[in-house]
């Protein structure tokens, strides 16, 4: 499925050599499935922040707390044949619902030419801290939109 979305929406924009190991991250909280009839629909990660994340510390200096005070929702994907059912805004709420309960406060970076995402999570209510533009490699830099959650 991930080779799927990889192939029609650049998600993931660099294709990871190990793709089992890219969905669960070191720095993995908690990761979850939404299934149809079955079958893998989606998937998405809660995890802690990485060095490259932005919006941890964007989120921590404007509330006055440290980053260890975020969780990080990443790994965001629906299947094509499972766009247009939700999946992706209950996907958010669940991964929302289990930073809140561990007391942490759910932020994301995304790629900005992602208009897809960036539409889900401005609809859901997600603030946009800010774009900024990382390094992703020596001839690779990228324009990355920073949202925390409402509230």
């Amino acid at each position: 499925m991930l080779a799927e979305v990889h192939e029609q929406d650049g998600y993931p924009v660099n294709w990871p050599d190990r793709p089992a190991a890219w969905l669960t991250p070191p720095s993995l909280i908690a990761s979850w499935v939404a299934e149809v009839d079955g079958r893998v629909a989606g998937h998405v990660v809660l995890s802690r922040s990485d060095a490259g994340d932005a919006a941890p510390g964007l989120w921590s200096a404007r509330a006055g707390v440290g980053v260890d005070a975020t969780a990080v929702v990443n790994r965001l994907f629906v299947a094509p044949w499972a766009r247009g059912r939700g999946i992706g805004a209950l996907l958010m709420a669940r991964a929302v619902t289990a930073a809140e309960d561990r007391g942490l406060h759910p932020v994301l970076d995304v790629v900005a030419t992602d208009t897809g995402a960036t539409a889900l999570y401005e609809r859901l209510g997600w603030e946009l801290l800010a774009t900024v533009e990382q390094e992703w490699g020596p001839e690779q830099r990228v324009a990355v939109r920073c949202y925390a959650a409402a509230g």
